[in-house]
């Protein structure tokens, strides 16, 4: 069955927006014993929408866009910046990536800076 099948089903002729796959992330990062707040950044445009925070110290960012939708140049740049410092940016516009940003989030191992 195709994703759009599947967003049929779930939610029949209604747009998937922006705010409902933020809501999908927040639940399933939730639902497996971390907590995703929204990342508000005053005075630094171009920041991801949300910061992932799972258990053992492992930490994400995350750029939600609705179906198709890409980031723009300036939020680009913010992912290259905060990934040149070595954490994880994602950037999601499907349920179906929840899990797999979940995942790669909780497995990144920690530098050993000795």
């Amino acid at each position: 069955m195709s994703k759009k099948n599947i967003t049929n089903q779930v939610y029949g002729q209604k747009k998937i927006s922006e705010h409902m796959i933020e809501q999908h992330l927040v639940n399933e990062v939730k639902k497996q014993g971390g907590w995703a707040p929204k990342f508000v950044s005053p005075g630094t445009n171009g920041m991801p929408d949300r910061i992932v925070l799972m258990p053992y110290g492992h930490i994400g960012f995350v750029e939600l866009k609705a179906p198709g939708e890409k980031p723009r140049p300036l939020q680009l740049y913010r992912h290259q910046q905060l990934r040149d410092m070595g954490f994880q940016v994602f950037v999601m516009d499907d349920f179906d990536q929840a899990q797999m940003i979940i995942d790669a989030i909780r497995v990144k191992e920690k530098k050993d800076d000795t």
